[in-house]
């Protein structure tokens, strides 16, 4: 091999080199240890401005990165929180949870560690454990609905909030829905509108946010002076074919309702069948409101659905906040995020 092949071999091999504190040391022209200082902050090193601006300097030409894992083991503070799903990044309406932790962790110069575990409690506790090989400031526990969560094991005293579930005496922080709003608003909205008969179908009652909603459409009636025809009020199971059958039975009624509150946006699309079967129009007819404000349904469907949103991206926020020490912090136990109307065209 010639001498100026052997040269652009090695030339090639230091350009694809990390460059390290050494290099920039020599670059800017003072000792490894003041780069150590200025890269790392040290406020009291007794290091001038021109010399940290020199130093800076020199990073950047070299394209010198800060080993941040590093940093984290001297400072004991890695910026990095970490973020354990169920199932959630697979699912295109939870995922803004992701979203919101995300975008409050940038905000905070940190660094969002996400695993998925599909549901499997074992992966929950490897998760975990893989985490504190990181040295997370701070977890965040989230699922795909609102439910009671187990905690794993392996947490220890690790800082931790849930996010869209709980635990059993709500022991640790939690964000959640606030699903009882969420109920009221959707029937005081079809209240506000004139209509006193308005159906109401649920969800299976062992779901959180079925008890929550079924109390909020109650407060609602009750707030009105309105009377609540029991036989309005039916049980579903988040699926299409459920909330067809009950509404059309709604229908078969001598007196049957001018308005539907269902308890989710699938089954909004069951009644919108039902409906639409027996030839009577949306709204002009009987008016709908679902609930969870899923764009990829409600917005699509024709007429285009009134829901009322979950606060995904919200309680991913908010539990950054938590973990950092911002308003959040101020609850103990469970904290409750309004749920939003979005109006579109069935109510």
């Amino acid at each position: 091999m010639s001498s100026t092949c052997r040269e652009v071999r090695v030339r090639s091999v230091q350009s694809e080199r990390r460059a390290s504190q050494l290099d920039v040391a020599k670059r800017a022209g003072v000792s490894r240890s003041t780069v150590s200082f200025v890269i790392n902050d040290v406020a009291d090193a007794g290091i001038s401005q021109d010399t940290r601006e020199r130093v800076w300097a020199a990073a950047r030409e070299l394209g010198f990165r800060p080993n941040q894992l590093a940093r984290g083991l001297r400072s004991n503070k890695s910026n990095v929180l970490g973020l354990i799903t169920q199932e959630i990044a697979s699912t295109p309406y939870a995922v803004a949870i992701i979203r919101g932790a995300q975008d409050s962790a940038q905000r905070h110069g940190k660094t969002l560690l996400i695993i998925d575990t599909d549901g499997a409690p074992a992966a929950a506790d490897d998760a975990v454990m893989r985490m504190k090989q990181w040295q997370v400031e701070g977890l965040i526990l989230a699922t795909e609905h609102h439910r009671e969560l187990t905690l794993p094991a392996s947490l220890d005293a690790t800082p931790v909030v849930l996010a869209d579930c709980f635990t059993a005496g709500d022991r640790v922080p939690c964000i959640v829905p606030d699903e009882r709003q969420g109920g009221r608003l959707a029937a005081q909205t079809l209240l506000a509108a004139g209509h006193r008969r308005i159906g109401f179908i649920n969800g299976p009652n062992s779901y959180p946010a079925s008890a929550g909603r079924l109390r909020g459409y109650l407060d609602a009636h009750k707030a009105y002076r309105a009377k609540v025809d029991e036989r309005l009020i039916r049980t579903g199971d988040w699926w299409q074919e459920s909330a067809t059958n009950h509404t059309s039975e709604l229908l078969d009624l001598p007196d049957p309702p001018t308005a539907l509150f269902c308890a989710n946006d699938w089954m909004a699309m069951g009644a919108y069948d039902a409906i639409k079967e027996r030839g009577l129009r949306i709204p002009a007819d009987i008016a709908v409101i679902g609930f969870d404000n899923r764009e990829e349904i409600a917005a699509h469907m024709r007429p285009t659905l009134t829901s009322v949103a979950l606060p995904y991206h919200a309680m991913g926020q908010r539990a950054v906040e938590y973990l950092l020490g911002g308003p959040a912090m101020r609850h103990v136990g469970k904290l409750k995020l309004e749920c939003p109307l979005v109006r579109r065209d069935s109510a």
